[in-house]
């Protein structure tokens, strides 16, 4: 992203028991940290799957 679009996105969310989200639609926050996902078990890898390589850092439950 070019840094003439910072702030002008919108970020959708259907995460519905962050307290952040808006009507199970959409972020409130103007900004969100992406962090890679750790695992503790060394049985678990990082392998390219969605769920395995991102989650929101920025989330705070209801």
């Amino acid at each position: 992203m070019s840094k003439d679009r910072i702030g002008n996105q919108t970020i959708g969310c259907s995460v519905r028991s962050c307290r952040h989200n808006d009507q199970g639609n959409y972020c409130e926050l103007s900004r969100i940290e992406v962090k890679p996902c750790t695992h503790h078990d060394h049985n678990h890898t990082c392998a390219g799957k969605p769920e395995d390589e991102s989650l929101c850092g920025s989330y705070q439950m209801k």
